[in-house]
């Protein structure tokens, strides 16, 4: 009887364990939005994810939409929420398409990258 329960004991624990193993800073939430569309020209793109993020290892890439880049500065973390990636335009984004690629990797080292579109409005 004993074993039986052992093992179950250590089982739970393992599987208890896999999130957190598993865990990978995906994105929550950006600014401006996924898909949206904004009046002026935003001053930087945010991006929060749902872990922290190590800004030495992570970068946002903006390019227009004739593929273009758009040049920006250096990436940083909100002092306030870690998990929230920042990187300054150096330029006034003109109306139209824009792409944002990023990729982030998160305080406990796992890898993740993605992309989305926004539009500035004339």
């Amino acid at each position: 009887m004993r074993p039986k329960f052992l093992f179950a004991a250590m089982l739970g624990f393992a599987l208890g364990l896999s999130p957190a193993a598993m865990a990978h800073a995906i994105l929550v939430k950006a600014v401006p939005a996924v898909g949206g569309t904004v009046s002026a020209s935003p001053s930087d793109i945010r991006i929060t994810f749902s872990e922290g993020v190590e800004p030495r290892f992570s970068k946002i890439a903006v390019a227009a939409a004739d593929g273009r880049s758009v040049e920006t500065g250096t990436a940083n973390v909100d002092p306030t929420n870690p998990a929230t990636l920042i990187v300054p335009l150096k330029t006034a984004l003109q109306p139209g398409s824009y792409k944002v690629t990023w990729h982030a990797v998160s305080v406990d080292t796992h890898k993740t990258e993605g992309s989305f579109s926004f539009t500035v409005k004339p």
